[in-house]
């Protein structure tokens, strides 16, 4: 298989695999804090991706440890928390669909800082694509009064972090195995995560049936969701582009929309409306 098909497979079976994301993160919030749920998340994946790739952290050059730090804040930590924060007050369905602002924010923070080209049409993408989000929160925010909407602002910050961290991917890692710089990333974040995971007082509620049970959903959310995914990702960035890359946000709303619907999730017709213009201001952004 030659890397223009190889490329689509990665790009769907990273789609199932982190539409799948949004639902397990729900599910882990039944027992356990945003933050111990990002915590969990991290050293899981941290542990999973050591076992299988220590001996690639050799191939990582001193002088490119920097970039490995801040691709792992940018790209896992601090999306991770944002994540399970937001979650607590709005739907995983809506999160994944706020996710798809992932390659207009690539775009835009390529184009100001790391010199990427773009066209008029691309920059019309940006701006129907803010349109749709603005009538997806605000709609979400009139038909869930019980809910917080403000905590969207999050996962556009997420989104924001995830767009720098593949510019930066790209212009300062691709010469580097996608093990590599995944095993570095979480090598790195593994005494933070394990820190804030100790004060959050997750060791005196372990025993609880449902803490236990929601660890079970982040262990998978970890190992497949994130160390697995992050592989996989980082590969797809290298054989093709930050944007192509981060076009799998088209694919996982979808997928996340189904799952949504399997736990009694539902979108009004006006947020359908939104999640429709948020992608089309994605695939004019994107498009070439």
């Amino acid at each position: 298989m030659d890397s223009r098909q190889l490329k689509w497979v990665y790009l769907i079976t990273l789609a199932f695999i982190w539409g799948s994301s949004f639902i397990l993160i729900k599910k882990g919030l039944v027992g356990l804090s945003a933050m111990q749920l990002g915590s969990l998340r991290i050293i899981f994946a941290a542990i999973f991706l050591l076992v299988i790739g220590f001996k690639s952290l050799t191939k990582i050059p001193r002088q490119k440890w920097k970039y490995i730090a801040l691709t792992s804040f940018f790209g896992t930590f601090t999306p991770a928390y944002l994540f399970a924060i937001a979650e607590t007050e709005i739907d995983s369905s809506i999160t994944a669909i706020l996710n798809a602002l992932t390659p207009l924010n690539t775009l835009i923070l390529g184009a100001i800082f790391f010199g990427i080209t773009f066209q008029k049409r691309q920059i019309w993408g940006v701006f129907i694509g803010l349109i749709g989000s603005i009538l997806l929160v605000l709609n979400g925010a009139i038909n869930n009064p019980g809910h917080n909407y403000y905590y969207a602002i999050l996962v556009i910050i997420a989104t924001i972090c995830y767009a720098l961290n593949v510019n930066l991917i790209k212009r300062f890692l691709s010469d580097l195995s996608p093990l590599s710089i995944t095993t570095g990333n979480f090598l790195v974040l593994l005494l933070p995560a394990f820190s804030i995971l100790f004060f959050s007082g997750f060791f005196e509620v372990v025993h609880i049936d449902k803490v236990q049970h929601s660890v079970l959903f982040i262990m998978i959310l970890g190992v497949l969701g994130t160390g697995i995914a992050n592989v996989l990702f980082f590969k797809l960035i290298q054989m093709s582009s930050p944007v192509f890359a981060t076009s799998v946000t088209y694919l996982i709303p979808i997928v996340a929309f189904f799952w949504g619907l399997l736990d009694n999730e539902m979108l009004t017709p006006i947020q359908f409306l939104g999640a429709f213009i948020i992608l089309v201001g994605v695939y004019l952004s994107a498009k070439k």
